[in-house]
């Protein structure tokens, strides 16, 4: 509304025109308007081939602005193209400098890793000469550790007869499942050490042909990536390669690349580490077992022997405590009688005191008075009633006590005789059983 009152004032005034003196009729067609005109129902929906003054400057003024809006829009369009080119380059250059540093990073990678692994496969080479076998006297040890591990599965399976509640996982039985423990991984170390003299030096060639084969793709790579650092602007080798942005789906990432070398190097150190120690661990294996398992021995027969002295004094103690229960069992039930006649005792009494206030409640009008007598039999039901009810509480009390002395009077005796089952299973059954241990010699494969 306001842009139309700017344009209106723009506007030259109207000059006042002279009455026409045409006829009516050529006054209307002039001006047309009247009977004769083409504004008729023929025309409605068009408009005359003349523009209004105020439409002529609408007109005018919208080209003025449409030309003005398409040459600031050019110009600024020309200022963000200078800029963005500028900003191209200059990140182009950025962008290929980086892209060297990096492949140069790349390269100093590469040379670390195919130093590693040339290392690795000195030391593999070195050490496959190296190894031999003492498969002899591991195998000897090997059979002698079978008594052993008998003896203490048979002792864990006769004490699993023990009943509860002395089945429990006692110091016996730690030391047992640690000595079976012991032997197993005893069995198993020797089996893989005879193993190992067989199979390491097929090993360390594995490990060593793996190694060998990633030194050889590191060096190619290292080749490849050292003629891309070499390449510029100015190189004639460069090509348009329209596909090569395109990962390969096989590709590996830096982690997975470093991962997968590392582990190389890992499992060959590890194959030479296990046959340096294979070498230097045989004879002093063989020692170790038997001066462990007789330790074990040791300690597993201390352990039944206190053991077999707490079962022993729990046993003694049993006893006495189901001596002194049966005492106090006769006492509690003479002290349930006398409860129940004391209770038998109070009830005269009561009926007594109930009766008299009964009676006096038919005493006539004023008689029947709330005299000294009166509360003071009040009271007394009162006082026989708090008796009884203590009394009877009592006597619950009494009851539940004795019969949990009666429960734990049996409770006592079913626990002797779980003390006497378990000390003849550990002492005349496992301990008996445990004489026939393998000696020292036997142990280390002497015999």
């Amino acid at each position: 509304m306001a842009q139309t009152d700017v344009l209106l004032t723009k506007q030259p005034a109207p000059q006042t025109v002279p009455a026409c003196e045409l006829p009516a009729k050529l006054y209307d067609i002039a001006r047309n308007t009247g009977a004769y005109t083409s504004s008729g129902l023929a025309t409605a929906g068009f408009r005359t081939a003349k523009y209004l003054v105020d439409e002529w400057f609408q007109n005018c003024y919208a080209l003025y602005h449409q030309a003005f809006a398409d040459r600031d829009q050019s110009e600024r369009q020309r200022h963000e193209s200078q800029q963005l080119a500028a900003e191209t380059e200059a990140l182009a250059q950025r962008t290929q400098e980086d892209s060297t540093r990096k492949v140069g990073e790349r390269l100093q990678d590469l040379q670390c890793w195919k130093s590693e692994l040339q290392h690795e496969v000195d030391e593999l080479v070195a050490e496959t000469a190296l190894l031999l076998a003492q498969k002899q006297r591991l195998e000897r040890s090997l059979d002698a550790t079978a008594v052993p591990f008998s003896i203490a599965t048979d002792n864990l399976q006769c004490r699993e007869r023990r009943q509860h509640p002395d089945l429990v996982r006692d110091y016996v039985e730690m030391e047992l499942l640690k000595e079976a423990e012991l032997i197993r991984n005893i069995q198993e170390l020797l089996k893989r050490t005879i193993m190992q003299a067989v199979n390491q030096i097929r090993l360390n060639r594995e490990q060593k042909e793996t190694c060998e084969m990633d030194w050889s793709d590191k060096v190619e790579a290292y080749n490849i990536d050292e003629t891309c650092a070499r390449y510029h602007n100015q190189s004639t080798e460069v090509q348009f390669h329209l596909h090569s942005t395109k990962l390969e789906e096989s590709a590996s990432t830096p982690e997975t690349w470093a991962k997968f070398t590392q582990e190389n190097l890992c499992r060959a150190e590890r194959e030479r580490l296990a046959s340096v120690n294979l070498r230097g661990l045989i004879d002093c294996i063989l020692r170790d077992v038997a001066e462990d398992l007789r330790l074990q021995c040791d300690a597993v027969n201390l352990a039944y022997g206190h053991r077999c002295e707490e079962l022993e004094d729990a046993r003694l103690k049993l006893e006495q405590h189901l001596r002194k229960t049966l005492l106090e069992i006769t006492e509690q039930e003479h002290s349930v009688a006398a409860l129940k006649q004391a209770i038998k005792d109070k009830e005269m009494p009561l009926k007594v005191a109930q009766t008299r206030l009964y009676q006096r409640s038919h005493r006539p009008n004023v008689e029947l008075c709330r005299d000294n007598a009166q509360f003071r039999l009040v009271s007394e039901v009162e006082e026989l009633n708090m008796s009884l009810t203590a009394l009877r509480e009592k006597l619950l009390e009494a009851e539940q006590s004795l019969r949990n002395l009666e429960d734990t009077r049996m409770s006592l005796e079913k626990d002797i005789a779980v003390k006497t089952n378990s000390l003849f299973i550990d002492r005349q059954k496992c301990m008996t059983h445990r004489t026939r241990y393998p000696t020292i010699l036997q142990l280390s494969g002497y015999q």
